[in-house]
């Protein structure tokens, strides 16, 4: 999708990897993660900006540790290692790493000692360490430019050869001046230009959509989320009224979904919106179906022949040869299609998709985080009650029952979130949060007491949760009162339920979803 020069971020296997890229694009510069497997010559390839070195589990002592062809380093291309990569990097450039004993692990007090990556930041200061071995001498023609009780060599760098590292982690906000490190060498060791801007990505996008699309014709499967429809509204932009959209009433919506879908996305866009009643076709691809990858799957497959039938009937329009799809980065990385990615779980749009498919995919935002995509949405002049949606994801409803699916427990569902939502928003915490799934477990079922009996009903989980980009969250810390009557209403004015429990789980461990 795009024409920047990447900041390629190597993984070594670092739970941090997604976020460095993340900040190296606060800093206004794309970038992409790749493998430490990857050979050199195909990072070289890729023509990279700069190169930076993540962290990693491992100790550089340990057989199979991975390592940094020495390649890279005489390539000519700006290098900054951070923990592990920081390692790797001074072994590689002849410094030496040593297991001194001791080691680092969370809040470390940082002595900077100049350099350009520290020069004028407090004399002393926390940062986010997590370390065994450390850096005893630095490589020679470096600079050593900050210390630590537990790294003689925390930070250093060789302006010259635009090469700089840092022992501990910048890019976690524990690290309070990280962002500016990782800004100054991005920008002023590497000589980077930021160009990475909101107002690039929609011209880049539109110009390969364009490229992509040519003259023909696309359909878009709008769910009325924030992803669909930024990706709608790009293609929209790019080839107008070649693009029809299609909502696919799969039955798993939130109460009032399909109306607001067809009033105000329509309304703000003025695009061509095509309405398909699926709710039958997919209760029936459904039944007594209770694994989560399964239901993934099926809808993922349901969705796509649903769309390939509906370019079949408007067929009178002219052939529709691509579907647009509103698939984040995430959402690859999570399915096992990032760059030495593990699969977490499947995305509808990445890991559901039928190997005979119809279409040539659209993406438009296949490269981008949710914050990113919202930023492209105000761009385009989207509305606030669709940019800032709270992410709700494609199999909807279908995959926060903890068990088989059924139009009874779509409905408890349905009205136990309805009341969640509309207690948040009464007590304006919309903005506060990332999202609130709530979750029916369908297979479960706890004794209560209510009208003086004896109930015997289904648990119903709240899960709120603070997040920038869903590759990371915290649970959301909402008000007592505000939880208290949540679980009130919905014990009282939903059938078949008696009890109401709050997750309190981050990611990682847990992901957002349940299933």
């Amino acid at each position: 999708m795009t024409a920047h020069r990447p900041v390629l971020v190597v993984d070594f296997g670092a739970q941090y990897a997604q976020l460095i890229a993340r900040r190296v694009r606060e800093a206004q510069l794309y970038s992409e993660v790749v493998p430490h497997t990857m050979p050199v010559s195909e990072m070289l390839a890729k023509e990279p900006a700069a190169i930076v070195l993540s962290g990693g589990p491992s100790s550089i002592y340990a057989d199979g540790a991975p390592s940094v062809d020495p390649a890279l380093f005489d390539a000519g291309v700006p290098v900054f290692g951070i923990c592990y990569g920081f390692q790797a990097m001074a072994a590689g450039l002849g410094g030496v790493v040593e297991n001194t004993g001791g080691r680092e692990y969370g809040r470390t007090e940082l002595a900077p000692s100049g350099g350009v990556l520290h020069d004028g930041l407090p004399a002393a200061h926390p940062v986010w360490m997590s370390h065994g071995d450390c850096v005893t001498k630095a490589p020679e023609g470096f600079d050593v430019t900050a210390v630590s009780a537990g790294a003689p060599v925390a930070a250093f760098e060789c302006v010259e050869r635009r090469f700089a590292g840092v022992q501990y982690h910048p890019e976690v906000l524990h690290s309070p001046h990280g962002q500016e490190v990782l800004r100054r060498f991005l920008h002023e060791i590497a000589g980077l230009r930021p160009n990475w801007t909101t107002a690039s990505i929609v011209d880049e996008s539109i110009e390969a959509i364009r490229a992509q699309v040519g003259e023909g014709r696309a359909i878009c499967g709008l769910s009325g989320g924030v992803d669909s429809a930024v990706a709608a509204a790009l293609v929209h932009k790019a080839i107008g009224d070649r693009l029809t959209c299609v909502f696919v009433d799969h039955g798993l919506m939130r109460a009032g979904e399909r109306a607001q879908v067809e009033r105000d996305y329509v309304a703000a866009t003025g695009i061509k919106l095509v309405t398909v009643d699926a709710r039958e076709r997919f209760m029936d691809a459904l039944a007594d179906v209770t694994d989560p990858e399964q239901k993934r799957k099926i809808i993922g497959r349901e969705f796509i022949r649903v769309f390939e039938q509906a370019a079949r009937d408007l067929k009178d329009e002219g052939a529709f040869d691509f579907l647009v799809q509103g698939t984040l980065y995430p959402d690859v990385v999570e399915s096992g299609g990032g760059a030495g990615a593990a699969n977490i779980k499947s995305h509808h749009n990445v890991g559901g998709l039928p190997d005979d498919l119809e279409f040539d995919l659209v993406e438009p935002l296949r490269t981008l985080f949710k914050d990113e995509v919202r930023r492209v949405g105000t761009e385009l002049g989207l509305p606030e009650v669709i940019v800032h949606r709270q992410p709700f994801p494609g199999p909807g409803l279908g995959i926060r029952i903890i068990g088989a699916v059924t139009e009874h427990r779509l409905e408890i569902l349905r009205h136990a979130d309805s009341i969640a939502r509309e207690e948040l928003t009464a007590a304006g915490l919309d903005r506060d949060i990332w999202q609130c799934p709530v979750v029916l477990l369908a297979d479960v079922r706890s004794v209560g007491v209510q009208g003086d009996g004896r109930t015997y009903g289904h648990p119903i989980v709240l899960r709120p949760v603070s997040s920038e980009d869903a590759m990371t969250a915290d649970w959301t810390r909402l008000p007592y009162d505000v939880l208290e009557r949540i679980s009130t209403r919905i014990t009282n004015e939903v059938a078949d339920v008696n009890r109401v429990v709050l997750d309190v789980t981050s990611k990682p461990p847990g992901t957002i979803e349940w299933e």
